[in-house]
């Protein structure tokens, strides 16, 4: 076998191949032994045929094929083998010349796990952000709670803000009702600013059975395309007010809340619970922004293969997120002024998709570099974790076992574990 290399990018390679007599030989004996079982001969048992008999009775453009096919793939894998190739993809092959059984000539261009080049990872410039909570956070909590067990009693006043108000709506665009704006029933608590602006003041005076428009214009930057900045009037009937009470702030809303003795212990609690929540957002976003740091100083070349995978799972995940909020893609894409879909991918998909294959790339060449193993007591031990975790859930436990999920979660493992070495080198270093 003859053969040379043409880099075509960091990440794609062509190679031309001739492959002479020796070679094709070995392909014809393997392409032979694999045609043997389709071929029946008397006195011959299935599959038992000797590969002369074989050759005289199978199609020889057949035979052909597959030796063809063999040989290709034979040189492939020894190339790759002698060069330290990473194939991502099936080659693209390109067959110039076949002389049965002398002579093959073919050119194949492969896309190939590029080769990463590490900067300085142990001396990368991110701190991580300083947690602390406000004493508002902690009165925001406080004040749901409060309004957890607030009590709620029918009046035949007008509205005041506050109150909880059940109402019958229907929005209208040029006298037409549009789509998503009208509701019966619908309760609503004024003053929580959960309705487009200018909404919940205009209930506020009215009473019980009082039917009245609303007059409104929508934000410019609603998340409907065809509301946007639209004129549109409210018919709304004000059908029940509740006046809501809230608790006070003592000792008797914090045993109510959770069995505290003291609201002193109640706020505590919450300040606790505040910073875990802080902590671990913090920590997220710290080790984000260490593996981007990675990538920056570092020279990472991008498989377009490996990016496109990435889109498709950005995009599932999306089209399920649109799903449980009850929107189709169209509606989304025309809500937030995309012309076409492939432009939403663009705007939204692609650069998620080359950070997730960069950061994959980089944190794989960290773990060889820094020799970083994950052992089988490990995998064990998040392996029953996991078991433990959905063990009422038979079909994601018996998913849990498949040989495509163990491995999985070995590679989350060993990710988990460079990130965490990532950190310690450049604490250590700050030291």
């Amino acid at each position: 076998m003859k053969y040379t290399a043409k880099k075509l990018s960091d990440t794609r390679t062509k190679i031309t191949v001739t492959l002479g007599e020796s070679e094709l030989k070995k392909a014809k004996a393997l392409a032979l032994r694999h045609l043997a079982p389709q071929v029946k001969v008397a006195g011959f048992r299935k599959g038992k045929v000797p590969a002369s008999i074989v050759e005289k009775n199978v199609d020889p453009s057949a035979l052909a094929n597959e030796v063809v096919e063999h040989a290709i793939n034979s040189a492939v894998n020894d190339i790759a083998e002698k060069e330290d190739y990473r194939i991502l993809d099936r080659p693209d092959v390109d067959l110039k010349d076949f002389k049965p059984y002398s002579s093959l000539d073919f050119e194949a261009e492969m896309e190939l796990l590029p080769k990463i080049t590490l900067g300085d990872y142990k001396k990368l410039k991110v701190k991580r952000a300083p947690v602390a909570i406000d004493k508002s956070e902690i009165d925001d909590v406080i004040t749901r709670l409060q309004q957890q067990f607030s009590t709620k009693s029918a009046v035949e006043r007008a509205a005041q803000d506050g109150d909880e108000v059940v109402i019958d709506f229907v929005g209208k665009k040029d006298n037409e009702a549009f789509d998503g704006g009208t509701s019966k029933d619908y309760t609503l608590t004024l003053g929580s600013n959960t309705f487009i602006p200018g909404f919940e003041p205009a209930i506020v005076g009215h009473k019980i059975g009082d039917k009245f428009d609303v007059p409104l214009t929508f934000p410019k930057d609603y998340h409907a395309e065809h509301l946007k900045g639209a004129k549109v009037v409210f018919e709304v009937t004000l059908v029940r007010i509740n006046e809501v009470v809230l608790p006070g702030v003592d000792d008797e809303l914090a045993q109510k809340a959770g069995g505290f003795k003291t609201v002193a212990d109640l706020k505590a609690d919450i300040t606790r619970e505040l910073t875990a929540q802080k902590e671990k957002a913090t920590d997220d976003t710290y080790k984000d922004d260490l593996v981007g740091a990675l990538v920056s100083v570092s020279k990472v070349p991008l498989p377009q293969i490996l990016v496109d995978d990435q889109m498709k799972s950005i995009e599932r995940d999306a089209m399920q997120n649109l799903m449980y909020r009850g929107m189709t893609a169209e509606q989304y894409i025309a809500s937030q002024g995309y012309k076409t879909i492939e432009e939403w991918r663009e705007k939204e998909f692609n650069a998620a998709a080359e950070r997730r294959v960069a950061a994959g790339l980089a944190l794989a060449e960290l773990s060889k570099v820094e020799d970083i193993q994950v052992g089988q007591d490990e995998l064990a031990a998040r392996h029953a974790q996991m078991i433990e975790q959905y063990k009422n859930n038979p079909e994601v436990v018996k998913q849990l076992d498949s040989p495509e999920s163990r491995r999985d979660l070995a590679n989350r493992v060993l990710t988990e574990k460079t990130v965490d070495r990532l950190i310690e080198l450049n604490k250590t270093a700050k030291n």
